[in-house]
Order: C-alpha cells, then structure tokens, then sequence
C-alpha cells in the first residue's frame, strides 16, 4: 500500500495516492442526514473534483442537545447510514473516510470506510489508536486544538508501534484568544504543515472547514494550505449549508467547492518540484 517519494510516504487507497505528486480533495457533508442528501452532495463533489467521500455518522459534538450523527439513534440506523455512505462512494467511484468515536464502533464503522478517522478529541486516546490501528486500514489522524506538534506526533507513534504505518496528518486548527474567537472558531495553523513534513515522513492535510469555522474563511486557508505544502484538503459541503443539521456555518456548496479546487491545483501546479 505504501510507496515513497524522497522524503514523503505515499498512501494509495484505491486509486488515489495520498502524498502524492498532486493533491487530494476530501469532501461531503458534516455529518449524513439521509440517503437522498448524502448521495446528492457526493455527485456534486464528485463533479467539482473530489477524489474522496466523507460523511459523519457518529458526530461528538459540544452539546449533549445537538445533533449527534444518524448512528447516535440505534446500531440498527447506523448500519444503515454506513450502508449508504459506502454505496455512494463505490457509485461515485471514491474511497470513504468516517470518523471512528470509541472503541466500540471500531467493528460497525471498518467494513464500511476505506479511511478511518480519529477526531481532535481522540487524540490522545491510547487505547482507541491501538485498535484502530489494528484494523490495518489507511489512518486519518486529527490533531487535537490543543496539542503541541511534539504531543501530535507522539501520538501517531502509538498507532506506528500496533503496526500501521499509513498515517495521514491532520490540521485542523489550534485554539485562538481574545477577540479572534469572534472571527473564526480556531486558528488555522498553516505553519504546521512544512514543519510537520519535515518532521515525520507522513502526507500532511489540513481541514479548513473545522480550522476556521466560517465557510467565507475555507476558500483563503485552503489556498493557503496548498501554497504550504500541504498534500490535500478536507472540506465540508452541503448543497444547503443553512439546512444541515450539524455544522452548517462551516460548509460551503458544491459550487464553491469546484471553485477550491480550481485554484488550489492552479497554485499547486507553480510550486517547486
């Protein structure tokens, strides 16, 4: 699965390689609703330019009041909604990425996901990074908004030692303070992503959707992640931002999100080899 170039691991899940030569687009709604809703924005990301699918079936959320993902309702919905999401990408013809919440969705959400998820706040849950990494499918690991990059990849060294190599950094954002918490939910950290491919061999992503919170701020921080270095982005859409059930401030449409990807491989096209 795993090939390299000179200072970078390359992960390929299907045909997509991760770390590549040309940067990956992952895209789809917050969290999934329905069946209708999920395949109506794969067909639109996937006609905008993504390479690969994700939707949230399980969503930790700050309030115990807000919507908690279609899998929060029963197993049996769950199934279900994991049914859905791995039918759209094999009909749009791209891999899945869900987040895994605990330990115990590890065996529901596996052979549903080509990608498995660790949000920010599973960071640092030992526990969970070994078994999931014992899935031996390829890891997208989030940095948690407060963790040094020392903490982050130490962290990713806990699924390195259960034996899974394929890794795929995250950024998603760090903590802001005083009055920028009025402007953007975190503080993207551009920045991280050369020091990070520097320090370990991993591709590095960057979410901007999450690091900034405001879907007007997604378009500049993804530009600006892809002038970075970074190997791709994850980005929320919604074909109706003002109707999603979770997180809708953040997602941006279909449209905009060809946008994204015009000019991010325009500006990834001038830089250095």
């Amino acid at each position: 699965m795993i090939s390299m170039l000179p200072n970078r691991q390359v992960i390929r899940v299907g045909e997509i390689e991760i770390g590549g030569r040309q940067p990956v687009f992952i895209a789809g709604p917050c969290a999934v609703e329905s069946r209708g809703q999920l395949w109506r924005i794969a067909a639109g990301v996937k006609q905008a330019g993504a390479h690969i699918l994700r939707g949230g079936i399980f969503k930790p959320r700050t309030s115990v009041h807000s919507f908690q993902g279609v899998g929060a309702k029963s197993e049996r919905e769950a199934v279900e909604a994991l049914g859905w999401l791995k039918d759209a990408g094999q009909a749009f013809a791209m891999p899945t990425i869900t987040e895994v919440r605990c330990e115990s969705h590890i065996a529901l959400v596996a052979p549903y996901s080509d990608i498995l998820q660790i949000g920010a706040r599973n960071m640092y849950n030992q526990d969970l990074l070994v078994a999931v990494a014992r899935q031996g499918k390829p890891i997208l690991f989030k940095r948690h908004f407060g963790a040094t990059l020392e903490e982050f990849l130490s962290f990713a060294e806990y699924i390195t030692d259960a034996g899974n190599a394929d890794i795929i950094l995250c950024e998603r954002g760090i903590l802001s303070f005083g009055k920028g918490q009025a402007f953007a939910r975190y503080t993207p950290d551009i920045v991280a992503v050369p020091i990070l491919q520097r320090l370990s061999r991993f591709p590095v992503v960057v979410d901007p959707s999450h690091a900034t919170g405001r879907r007007n701020l997604v378009f500049p921080m993804s530009c600006a992640a892809i002038a970075a270095g970074a190997c791709g982005l994850m980005i929320e859409v919604h074909y109706a931002p003002a109707e999603a059930l979770s997180d809708g401030e953040q997602m941006i449409t279909p449209d905009e999100f060809a946008e994204v990807v015009r000019v991010c491989r325009l500006i990834h096209a001038q830089l250095p080899a």
